[in-house]
């Protein structure tokens, strides 16, 4: 083996690159991080990485300290250096919402300046179907000058991970889906993906098809999710818990009802779902199913601030205090990225409320809040001093552990009042006296 065969290179060390880069990690190569940001880089190579995994931060720390793990701003030394590079850089949307490809095209381009006969070029990142073979293999075709399937291996490789767990998702718990431009590439990043998944490999017929999957995923979520945002409204109005109602539909093998919600956030599906519909303007053909959803999804920060300005109301409250828990779009994980928080914060500052401090466990600072002039804390007494409103935006497990006496013991004294947008409050039937309860998909609970 050559010095080469011994590294990997990662482009993009965000949440998806650095845990790709532990793993491989773990595989037995040396890594080598590409990113544009230099303090991002400086601190990887300090050993610090922002990742709230622990086992991804211990990882990256020993290979640091062991001389098998470096960041760079180099992308072009990294390409040249390793046999195997990884492209994990993320794809956003313009305001028009179309994809923007510019960075994963600066990183490609990049790439191609070291690429040489034999390596291998993996993308990871979710892009629009097509992406691959119609951006990503003319450029290193032209800036190298070589030929992909006979000079270099290009296939298309989606990260299905799920933060918190990420390392134990891409090492045993799904199979790895590979979509190679030929059978050569297929054959060769199937081996080596199928020395890290002990789940296998996938082999699609082409990489569209491996792109069109990944997004296929986040959809049925998102579509899934918005289903049961609808049905949980639904049932609240006719004072049943939809939770009661799920778990005796699921336990019929064909229904899957999900979990209602303030929103669906991430960098993940709330892009698949606008990647799908871009697509399908692009085609002509109408996904009018997918774009409802996504807007039902995307209503829903404005429901739960209006149900919490409703029970305000209620409670003939003249100073309303309103304590946000959870500032993280999902519970567990300190990963901000398009939380519906933000939108339920910025409709509850428009609707007059100007004494609003968020808790979240996991996040420490936030520039976003800072503009807006909103504390955010890590303790939860600090959060809910003074409140008179607590609205549950995450599901963290911190606030899994609350019971209602729990949380009115550490609010303002007087009549208080709780919005429960996870639905992660066990003992809400049966509140104490001066406790107002409203739930996604619950009946109301008012003892006044």
């Amino acid at each position: 083996m050559s010095k080469k065969d011994e590294y990997a290179s990662v482009y993009g060390l965000g949440y998806v690159g650095v845990t790709l880069c532990a793993v491989w990690l773990r595989a037995g190569h040396k890594v080598l991080g590409v990113d544009v940001l230099r303090e991002r880089v400086d601190a990887l190579n300090k050993g610090v990485v922002l990742h709230v995994e622990p086992q991804v931060r211990e990882e990256i720390a020993k290979a640091v300290s062991e001389d098998r793990f470096e960041a760079t701003l180099d992308g072009v030394s990294a390409s040249k250096q390793s046999r195997v590079k990884i492209v994990a850089v993320p794809v956003g949307l313009d305001v028009e919402g179309s994809p923007m490809l510019r960075n994963l095209e600066e990183a490609v381009t990049t790439l191609a300046q070291g690429l040489q006969v034999g390596d291998v070029v993996i993308l990871e990142s979710s892009v629009p179907p097509g992406t691959t073979l119609d951006l990503v293999k003319p450029t290193l075709e032209r800036v190298s000058g070589l030929e992909a399937e006979n000079d270099f291996c290009l296939a298309y490789s989606p990260e299905r991970i799920y933060i918190g767990r990420a390392i134990e998702d891409l090492e045993e718990r799904y199979p790895k889906i590979v979509g190679g431009t030929g059978p050569r590439s297929n054959e060769i990043v199937g081996t080596l993906y199928g020395k890290i998944a002990k789940k296998g490999v996938k082999i699609m017929n082409s990489p569209t098809a491996a792109e069109f999957e990944k997004l296929a995923e986040g959809v049925y979520r998102d579509v899934n999710i918005a289903l049961a945002n609808e049905l949980a409204i639904l049932a609240a109005e006719l004072g049943i818990d939809y939770g009661e109602v799920a778990e005796a539909a699921n336990s019929q093998p064909f229904c899957n009802l999900h979990k209602p919600g303030i929103g669906v956030g991430g960098a993940c599906i709330p892009f698949y779902s606008l990647f799908i519909a871009n697509l399908g303007r692009n085609l002509g053909i109408n996904v009018d199913l997918v774009r409802t959803a996504r807007r039902i999804n995307s209503l829903m920060p404005n429901h739960t601030a209006q149900l919490s300005l409703q029970l305000a109301r209620r409670l003939n409250l003249e100073d309303v205090r309103i304590a946000v828990l959870g500032l993280a779009f999902r519970g567990g994980i300190d990963d901000t990225r398009l939380s519906p928080t933000y939108d339920l914060i910025d409709i509850l500052v428009k609707s007059g409320i100007d004494e609003i401090v968020v808790n979240d466990p996991y996040v420490h600072e936030d520039p976003l809040l800072e503009k807006m002039g909103l504390k955010l804390t890590n303790e939860l007494d600090g959060c809910l001093d003074g409140a008179n409103i607590a609205i549950v935006a995450t599901d963290h497990p911190e606030y899994k552990k609350l019971g209602i006496r729990d949380i009115q013991s550490r609010m303002a004294k007087g009549r208080i009042g709780i919005v429960d947008g996870r639905n992660v409050i066990k003992d809400w039937q049966n509140p104490p006296m001066g406790v107002a309860y409203v739930g996604i998909g619950r009946p109301s609970k008012i003892n006044i």
